[in-house]
């Protein structure tokens, strides 16, 4: 009964991950973790499937082996919660337009203790 719903929840985890591509506010490394995680748990053709994707199979490897995130990647999760959370202060205004702040700065603080992934083409993600 569990394994339907941890390949359910790993597909959901995993196109939202997709959708974070696109979105800013959407962040696509720990949907795509959280999906692995899922499979991992649902479905082990599924699990392999992702970590043989081209795209998104790197970044599982490189945070299963050494648990870390390119740095490149870290870099530019800062700059889109920088960019998402000036945007929404700017459009909600106070003081409705700073609750993602503590979120954003809490995310950032995290990725800055993790350790730099090597900075290989196919671990960028």
């Amino acid at each position: 009964m569990k394994r339907p719903l941890w390949l359910v929840g790993g597909a959901l985890a995993l196109a939202l991950g997709v959708v974070g591509i696109a979105l800013p506010l959407l962040p696509t490394t720990p949907f795509v973790l959280l999906a692995a995680y899922c499979f991992a748990r649902g479905n082990p053709r599924w699990a392999a499937w992702l970590l043989a994707h081209p795209r998104f199979g790197p970044m599982v490897r490189e945070w299963q082996a050494h648990r870390a995130v390119p740095r490149r990647a870290k870099w530019l999760a800062w700059s889109m919660m920088a960019v998402s959370c000036g945007l929404t202060a700017w459009v909600v205004r106070w003081p409705w337009g700073l609750l993602p702040l503590p979120i954003c700065l809490a995310v950032g603080v995290w990725l800055a203790t993790l350790p730099d992934a090597r900075e290989t083409p196919d671990s960028l993600g």
